[in-house]
């Protein structure tokens, strides 16, 4: 039964993932840890960054996109998008 538990765990863990946000905080640099609506993200050097509908800062609405457990890209997103 733990072997189980702990696949489903780790199934979680990597799986891929899309949403909506608000920043929170960021570092000053792209790499490091996010915070996009209470979640805590690790963004690498990897990560697409895309400010298409404006910057990525503190209080922006993004989309993020979540890949095998790694962040792919952060996208700036309308203002409507986050008050649902």
């Amino acid at each position: 039964m733990y072997a189980i538990l702990a696949q489903s765990f780790a199934q979680i863990a990597v799986a891929d993932d899309e949403f909506y946000g608000i920043i929170d905080s960021r570092p000053e640099s792209k790499v490091g840890t996010w915070v996009v609506s209470g979640r805590s993200i690790e963004v690498t050097e990897d990560a697409e960054l895309d400010e298409d509908n404006g910057p990525l800062r503190v209080g922006a609405c993004v989309e993020v996109e979540i890949d095998d457990g790694q962040v792919e890209e952060i996208e700036s997103e309308s203002p409507k998008k986050c008050s649902k």
